[in-house]
């Protein structure tokens, strides 16, 4: 009788995810039919037909090709034009933007078509990574809690929001979820087996963002903190050679991790990259490599002198380029080093009131706290109130036992202190960082965070103190708490859930309460947080309802083309033409992220060139008092693009 209950309630939670699995789908599927191109998959697109279809690696070596690369499968179905005779593909180096915009919008193709079949794979992708959480919480807390995270990331706006693009982020997520998994399962089960999984997924994380190398010293510092557990417990029944015995335990543990990095490097990332640069000319490569490379530490080595510093990783990278059996390798360094070269010099972005080229140590948490739902957030920091006063209690009641409760907190608890250990890791390097584009750079940890915290509520609400066998009231009431937590978190993924429901298709400018909901999230924060260009289709089909409009100016930032959606109606526009009524034309389209980095106030250190403006719109409609104001639009096309009738 027990093992048909527990197999139904097995099939329950399997079908709970599967609903769970299948309405994110939707939500994604609905979003990705009226979204145009962002700004990013005018780049990933054709790089990634380019490694498919082509087998070189010309285009967009700045992320791993993984996601890319299995969102092109399908479209090579529809058997596209690829403008292979193009200068962005022959001569250019990385010239991504141009050739993205002759693949999709000048050779012929069905942008659409390319575009919506090329999302099919990324939001596949992002059903994996729920399935991924439900299955590292599900030895955690059990079948049906382990439903709370993987319903958490599968309705998160966030998520829904950057899932159904061809982009990298959500991909890192799977990735660094992926390697943990199999990771955890090595370290709690060490066999050749767990070795060799842990080692394929190590690579297969590789391959999704240049994010996932801090796996590397993670793990180290994983080894470590196991090691001197091991240590501290041991130390006093070893009398003999203790040194001699650990370090030769250290050193094997080293080993087994080094053992997991040379599988995944050799067994998945290199295959992978000798794979797209099969038909990459050498002699292009390395031209490539060079010329991308210029800048990179302050320049080029002279000649006759030895390289210094982070140089030497450039011109190491420019040898092994020319190598035949190493150059696999130098594309993957090559993607690091401008990962490296990019994010030392931040970005012009719009926040919190003022353009800045860095966002600073409060960027990525005050995003969090504006962008996240309330009622996620809720969940998120009552489950750190829960745990951080859980940890004083006990450290109260168990002075002079420190040492001890942290070696047993590691053997009970060391999966959750390895993932809050990534979060740390994660956010730690990111708020130091200039990275400055979007939430989307910390979405990998949210799987993690989830996870703890749907741990922490189901310790709260499950565990109950009973006074007495024989008090009945103590038990009554111990029993009605437990169902006011309960009704208590049924609330808030209802809450969460009418949320998202509410919010649909416009996850990518979704904004909290605390920020202004979704309309009005762009006064804190633009770009990939707001406005990444998703909005094309939608004033494709405003002019389309609007026969007075027969000429519009249009200053658009994003992944579309207004030409190929507005036909002759469309005017190319920038801040620096002016007015379009002193040409004649009476309708003006901007992006919402364009008004705001032309006509916000500089940070210190920021210039702009003077012409660079809307300061003429600002004349004929002065926005209201207040942050990130802009002038009242007569229309609002999605939520990112601003039209005026002049």
């Amino acid at each position: 009788m027990m093992i048909t209950i527990r197999k139904f309630s097995s099939r329950m939670a399997a079908f709970a995810l599967a609903l769970i699995c299948i309405s994110s789908f939707a939500l994604m599927f609905y979003a990705s039919r009226t979204d145009s191109a962002v700004d990013d998959e005018l780049a990933h697109i054709p790089a990634g037909y380019g490694y498919v279809h082509n087998l070189a690696y010309r285009l967009n070596p700045e992320h791993p090709p993984l996601i890319k690369a299995l969102a092109m499968l399908p479209v090579l179905f529809l058997n596209p034009v690829f403008p292979t005779n193009s200068k962005a593909w022959t001569t250019e180096v990385n010239g991504e933007w141009d050739m993205g915009t002759q693949f999709l919008y000048e050779s012929g193709n069905n942008a659409d078509a390319i575009i919506q079949t090329a999302r099919i794979m990324p939001m596949l992708v992002t059903i994996l990574t729920v399935i991924l959480i439900y299955l590292l919480a599900c030895g955690l807390m059990g079948e049906w809690w382990a439903l709370l995270p993987a319903f958490l990331f599968a309705m998160d706006p966030n998520i829904l929001g950057n899932g159904h693009y061809v982009t990298t982020d959500v991909g890192a997520a799977f990735g660094f979820v992926l390697a943990l998994y199999y990771f955890l399962k090595y370290i709690e089960r060490p066999s050749k087996t767990h070795l060799w999984y842990a080692g394929l997924a190590f690579g297969v994380a590789q391959l999704t963002k240049f994010s996932t190398p801090l796996l590397i010293p993670l793990f180290i510092f994983l080894v470590l903190v196991l090691w001197i557990r091991d240590m501290a417990i041991e130390w006093q029944s070893t009398t003999t050679q203790r040194f001699k015995i650990f370090f030769a335990r250290l050193w094997r543990a080293m080993w087994k991790l080094i053992l997991i990095g040379v599988i995944g490097y050799v067994i998945i990332v290199y295959p992978v990259y000798f794979l797209f640069t099969v038909h990459y000319p050498i002699q292009k490569q390395v031209s490539d490599t060079q010329a991308i490379l210029t800048s990179f530490a302050n320049g080029p080595t002279p000649a006759g002198k030895l390289c210094s510093g982070m140089r030497c990783l450039a011109d190491t990278d420019i040898w092994m380029a020319k190598s035949p059996v190493l150059r696999p390798y130098a594309e993957y360094l090559l993607g690091i080093l401008m990962v490296l070269q990019r994010t030392d010099g931040g970005n012009a972005i719009y926040f919190l009131g003022e353009v800045r080229g860095t966002g600073g140590w409060i960027y990525f948490p005050l995003l969090f706290l504006l962008k996240e739902p309330i009622p996620t957030l809720i969940i998120v920091f009552l489950g750190l109130v829960l745990a951080l006063w859980w940890m004083v209690k006990k450290a109260a009641n168990g002075r002079g036992r420190i040492k001890q409760n942290i070696i047993d907190y590691l053997g009970v608890n060391f999966v959750e202190f390895s993932m809050a250990s990534l979060v740390l890791f994660y956010w730690g390097y990111s708020i130091h960082s200039p990275l400055n584009l979007g939430i989307r750079y910390v979405l990998p940890t949210f799987p993690f965070i989830y996870i703890l915290a749907a741990g922490v509520w189901k310790r709260w609400i499950t565990q109950m103190s009973f006074p007495s066998i024989a008090s009945l009231g103590g038990i009554t009431r111990s029993l009605f708490a437990a169902a006011l937590k309960y009704i208590f978190l049924i609330v808030l993924l209802f809450w969460l859930l009418l949320e998202t429901l509410f919010v649909a298709p416009y996850f990518l400018s979704y904004f909290n309460e605390f920020g202004g909901g979704v309309w009005n999230g762009y006064h804190y924060a633009a770009d990939s947080n707001y406005d990444w260009g998703q909005d094309l289709l939608r004033l494709q089909t405003w002019v389309d309802a609007h026969p007075e409009v027969n000429k519009v100016a249009v200053d658009y930032f994003g992944g579309g083309n207004p030409k190929y959606y507005l036909g002759a109606k469309e005017v190319n526009w920038v801040s620096t033409d002016g007015n379009p009524a002193d040409q004649g034309i009476q309708w003006f389209a901007v992006s919402v992220n364009q008004l705001e980095v032309d006509d916000q106030p500089l940070a210190p250190g920021q210039t702009r060139n003077p012409s660079s403006t809307f300061a003429w719109l600002i004349a004929l409609r002065p926005p209201k008092p207040g942050m990130g104001n802009v002038p009242a639009p007569d229309y609002r096309i999605g939520t990112s693009i601003f039209v005026y009738h002049l």
